[in-house]
């Protein structure tokens, strides 16, 4: 089907604003000051029950990572966690563009939510993003204290390259013997550098995100000298997905990314681990971060929310997946 009327309007807008990725020589500074340069909506931020910026030592002779918490506003003694990684290609965006995102999860979730503000490309390469997602996972389960949580209850979820983090979160634990996670949330996700589906063929152009933005986000990552079909890289290339977490995986009709997505949802349930794939009809790659203005982003965000309350046994403050107090 088309895009919905009121998906169309938003993907005519943000195509205007969006940078030229892949069709002009646009370096990742230029892209991040084009979309610094964009107007901001005057909104006020969903109120939670506290947020604290935290720095996690870095691993692997790495940096520190620094994570943005966010607590729920209803109390509830020891909740679960879900490590969040934003999306962007991981090049753009941040804790903050992903902050309403967040605050809308931990509310509807009672989970206690940490947003990885790993190290972007193309300054730092594969795998280096992937490195800094799995060590606040790590230090997610050795801290509890620190968050008041319960390291035995411990989700990954990620929207786009992000989702990618999470996945790949979730092998790098089961290959290294922790920590254990309950659960992992992949909206429309990037899991294959090959981009030779279907999906982007039908889909390359015409909804926001289109087949040019996608392997400039991968040149940018990868590098020159990056393994594309590494696991940690492409989630799809590997060889064994057994043993991994339950999964949700969302993805959009008219995205590049679907059919990836889908077939790691098969592959996943193949492998004998639960998974929940749920395509939703005439949206487009970065619907669900749009609850204000699409029935069916409250509606992704409600069922993912759900299943990630389920997985982790919390309380959600909001049950429907709404944001607000």
């Amino acid at each position: 089907m088309p895009l919905k009327p009121e998906a169309r309007a938003i993907v005519d807008i943000a195509a205007k604003e969006f940078p030229a990725l892949g069709t002009e020589v646009v370096d990742a500074d230029h892209a991040r000051r084009i979309l610094a340069r964009r107007p901001q909506p005057d909104v006020e931020p969903i109120p939670v029950g506290w947020v604290a910026e935290r720095t996690v030592p870095g691993s692997e002779g790495c940096g520190d990572v620094r994570a943005r918490v966010y607590w729920p506003g209803k109390h509830i003694d020891r909740p679960g966690v879900v490590v969040f990684c934003h999306g962007g290609g991981w090049v753009l965006c941040d804790v903050d563009t992903h902050d309403r995102l967040c605050r809308a999860m931990t509310n509807a979730t009672g989970a206690v939510v940490v947003s990885v503000d790993y190290r972007r490309a193309p300054e730092h390469p594969f795998p280096a993003a992937a490195v800094d997602a799995y060590t606040v996972t790590r230090w997610v389960a050795d801290h509890p204290t620190a968050l008041g949580a319960d390291p035995d209850r411990i989700a990954v979820a990620g929207d786009s390259s992000g989702g990618n983090l999470a996945a790949v979160t979730a092998l790098m634990a089961r290959d290294r013997g922790g920590p254990d996670i309950a659960f992992q949330l992949l909206i429309y996700p990037m899991l294959d550098h090959a981009q030779d589906t279907a999906s982007y063929r039908d889909n390359a152009h015409g909804y926001f995100v289109t087949a040019d933005h996608l392997r400039w986000y991968w040149q940018q990552y990868l590098g020159d000298s990056g393994d594309g079909a590494h696991p940690y890289a492409s989630p799809l290339r590997a060889a064994d997905l057994s043993g991994l977490p339950p999964a949700h995986i969302i993805t959009a009709e008219l995205d590049p990314l679907r059919d990836e997505a889908e077939e790691y949802g098969r592959r996943l349930a193949a492998a004998g681990t639960p998974t929940d794939v749920r395509r939703y009809d005439g949206m487009f790659h970065g619907f669900v971060s749009m609850a204000e203005h699409l029935p069916d982003a409250v509606a992704a965000g409600s069922a993912a929310y759900r299943a990630l309350a389920a997985a982790l046994g919390t309380s959600p403050e909001h049950p429907d997946g709404e944001a607000g107090p």
